[in-house]
């Protein structure tokens, strides 16, 4: 039996992501240190398989737990625990064969039209700090 773990930039503040929005870096830096608190560092970060709608966590369909989370300049960067649930396990089978998997941020909060852009405002709360998904918002 051996370990999976995915790791990268999880999430990117101050650049429009595909969804034309963007993520100020003391919003972001505010919210992954209270997710960081909460979750992370109490064995609660869970991510699921897809990329479902609404911000609720379904363990029926978690995949990974992630373990840190960690700023690189704009960036968060990220590293998670693929579990052996049955949604872990399709993940472990992809990995095994060779597929290139992104991570894709949830959360919740009030949008500000500016720049051409959706910013996301200070009320924002993140649920997730990456779901496993096939392709990816953020440009990097």
């Amino acid at each position: 039996k051996k370990d999976y773990f995915i790791e990268g930039v999880f999430m990117q503040s101050e650049i429009k992501n595909r969804n034309g929005r963007v993520y100020p870096k003391d919003v972001m830096k505010k919210e992954v240190a209270r997710y960081n608190k909460e979750f992370v560092e109490k064995d609660r970060a869970f991510g699921e398989l897809g990329h479902p709608d609404g911000p609720t966590i379904n363990l029926d369909k978690v995949s990974h737990m992630i373990t840190k989370l960690e700023e690189d300049g704009n960036n968060y960067v990220g590293r998670a625990k693929i579990l052996t649930t049955p949604n872990g396990q399709i993940v472990r089978n992809l990995i095994d064969d060779g597929a290139k998997l992104g991570v894709s941020s949830k959360g919740l909060g009030s949008l500000e039209q500016k720049y051409g852009a959706r910013v996301v405002k200070s009320n924002y709360q993140l649920a997730t700090a990456g779901d496993i998904v096939a392709e990816t918002s953020a440009p990097e």
